[in-house]
């Protein structure tokens, strides 16, 4: 289902792709410029760049503005501004919408306040060029790291991608972790099969999309996890991955 291919069968080289990184954000303050400079370092010889900085009204310091003015000095920022959200998924979403519309072919999803590391994209671009559909960010394959974060925290996104494997047949180190590249088609998939969850969970359901789609996962560095899950965001992981596998054993995803 690769969609970066030429008329005659080939892979189209980077140069020759437009790339669209999604990023949700709030009241990052001086760090949101800092952090989007970063990341565009790394998104090197594509044909274009756009970056899509997701802002909504959890956001109430000085970011949005901060963002509209780089977005004025870099053609490549593209500021959204989605009041309607209702929740990160929602962020996600709409950027991930917008990458679409815009024309991307390989859409980059990344957290910002450098809790996944810029230094870390360059690898992503390099397996995707092999042909794959998505690229999935590890933190707990070799190689990967997660530091400043609770061992609660660490329990409950190592447990439940055990969990996640054993009922859902899927085979990734990391069920949770929302550092990811996707081609077109890949994305439009996930999308057309849609996202239940409202939380944390919504990362897992991505994944079981794309599970018999040609995927690799490459390790990263995550830094300074959010707060600690509440129990409605572990209850509500919980009945989705039951949707999930009736869902599978039904046959019908």
């Amino acid at each position: 289902m690769h969609d970066g291919l030429r008329s005659d069968g080939a892979l189209k080289p980077r140069s020759e792709l437009r790339l669209g990184v999604v990023s949700p954000m709030a009241n990052e303050g001086s760090e949101a410029q800092r952090f989007t400079k970063a990341v565009l370092a790394q998104c090197t010889g594509f044909r274009d760049v756009v970056f899509f900085a997701v802002f909504d009204l959890v956001s109430r310091d000085n970011s949005l503005d901060l963002m509209k003015e780089l977005a004025a000095e870099d053609p490549r920022v593209n500021v959204v501004w989605a009041p309607e959200n209702r929740c990160i998924v929602d962020a996600y979403i709409r950027g991930y919408k917008e990458a679409l519309a815009g024309g991307c072919d390989w859409i980059l999803e990344i957290d910002a306040g450098f809790s996944h590391q810029p230094e870390d994209v360059p690898r992503f671009f390099t397996e995707m060029e092999s042909g794959l559909d998505c690229v999935f960010g590890s933190r707990f394959m070799s190689g990967g790291e997660i530091a400043s974060s609770s061992l609660m925290r660490r329990l409950v996104s190592w447990g439940g991608t055990k969990l996640t494997n054993i009922l859902l047949g899927t085979t990734q180190s990391d069920m949770t972790s929302g550092f990811e590249l996707f081609s077109r088609t890949a994305l439009e998939r996930v999308l057309e099969r849609g996202i239940r969850s409202r939380a944390h969970f919504f990362q897992t359901e991505i994944k079981f999309h794309c599970r018999d789609l040609r995927f690799v996962e490459v390790p990263i560095k995550y830094r300074s996890a959010s707060p600690g899950l509440g129990m409605s965001s572990i209850r509500e992981a919980l009945g989705n991955l039951l949707h999930l596998w009736n869902t599978r054993h039904k046959g019908s995803n």
